[in-house]
């Protein structure tokens, strides 16, 4: 049923039931047993139940996620979700690749994640955690997608983890029965270590457009670009996507650039510099929490909010993501990027680029 269809005479809508019966339980309102009876009937927060932990390598793993009520979205190939784990009472936030297409029947989506030597969070992701375990999640986000209908020719450049995007687009044209001509370069460090090796030899074996070029540094040393000619001789008449570790991503925007390409270039980077330019500081009022912070000009509202104990959503903590977003109630704040102020009430900032220009109030 949609939103603007009116319910059946006789019936009482959900929402309807849930504000009738906040006036019953005061002062628990019913999200309170709600969550009792199925921790993801939950209102006030996005949530999801670990399904399974699929191993792909010694080091990566594909987390199947059951998202909870008021879970309305639903991703494009390649876009990007926020998770937040709780982990010896605090909770932990990053932003993870939807690894699966999106759905077509059913409710999972999956993340595929790699844990990393200074990686906290993607090492419990793969080694720690349970089955069952209830999750927080944020809406899907990102531009680095597969565009519908997909362009006739494409080509997909990937390093290491590089591939869990790029995966969500290939099973997509896959269900979707529109893999086209399409080419894959994947670079990773050995065999053992390329996530989804052997069903990306299934795609290619039951798709004749699509082909896949397995690269092993190792054993070949690095991919240089300047070989794409032989490896892939019409790559300038390719629409590329290119996601992998910042110094590959560096050389591919670079070649791109040379070739007067760049508009043909999709580039999914996690990363960014922040500028030094703070605020005045001033004490943040995290009004759903209850606690306060004195914050100088160059701590950030994310920052000061950790150290207050608040729960925090985060995800690159450089801006890229938006899992940091929440609404700015009043006050002033000011983005280290380039300066900008955001003074409006109730507005969405991003914590982890922001700096308190006086006193503010955030809905969180």
């Amino acid at each position: 049923m949609t939103s603007d269809t009116k319910p059946r005479p006789g019936r009482v809508s959900w929402e309807r039931l849930r504000k009738g019966a906040d006036k019953l339980t005061t002062p628990l309102l019913p999200d309170d047993y709600l969550t009792l009876l199925n921790p993801l009937w939950s209102s006030r927060e996005l949530r999801g139940r670990v399904e399974e932990v699929i191993p792909e390598t010694d080091d990566a793993a594909t987390l199947v996620i059951r998202p909870g009520w008021g879970w309305r979205y639903d991703h494009r190939p390649g876009q990007y979700v926020g998770i937040g784990v709780e982990i010896e009472g605090k909770f932990h936030w990053r932003s993870y690749s939807v690894s699966s297409p999106p759905r077509r029947s059913g409710r999972n989506l999956a993340i595929t994640v790699r844990a990393m030597p200074e990686g906290f969070l993607s090492t419990h992701l793969v080694n720690g955690l349970e089955p069952g375990t209830i999750v927080r999640l944020a809406t899907p986000n990102g531009d680095f997608v597969l565009p519908d209908p997909p362009p006739a020719r494409s080509l997909f450049l990937v390093g290491g983890s590089g591939i869990t995007p790029v995966m969500s687009m290939l099973r997509t044209l896959d269900r979707r029965g529109t893999m086209g001509d399409v080419v894959l370069h994947y670079s990773s460090t050995t065999p053992e270590r390329m996530i989804f090796r052997a069903e990306l030899e299934d795609l290619h074996a039951k798709h004749p457009g699509l082909t896949v070029h397995q690269w092993f540094s190792d054993e070949q040393g690095i991919f240089s670009l300047g070989d794409l000619d032989q490896t892939v001789p019409d790559w300038r008449e390719r629409e590329t996507w290119a996601c992998g570790p910042a110094p590959m991503l560096d050389a591919v925007e670079s070649h791109w650039d040379q070739a007067g390409l760049e508009e043909q270039l999709h580039v999914e980077r996690f990363s960014l510099q922040v500028g030094t330019d703070g605020g005045e500081g001033g004490t943040i009022t995290f009004q759903n929490s209850g606690r306060q912070a004195e914050a100088d000009g160059a701590t950030t509202v994310l920052e000061a909010g950790e150290q207050a104990g608040v729960g925090m959503p985060y995800g690159c903590r450089v801006g890229i993501c938006h899992t940091c977003t929440v609404t700015k109630i009043s006050g002033t704040v000011r983005d280290l990027r380039n300066g900008d102020e955001y003074d409006q009430p109730n507005e969405q900032v991003q914590t982890c680029v922001t700096v308190p220009v006086g006193p503010c109030t955030l809905n969180i």
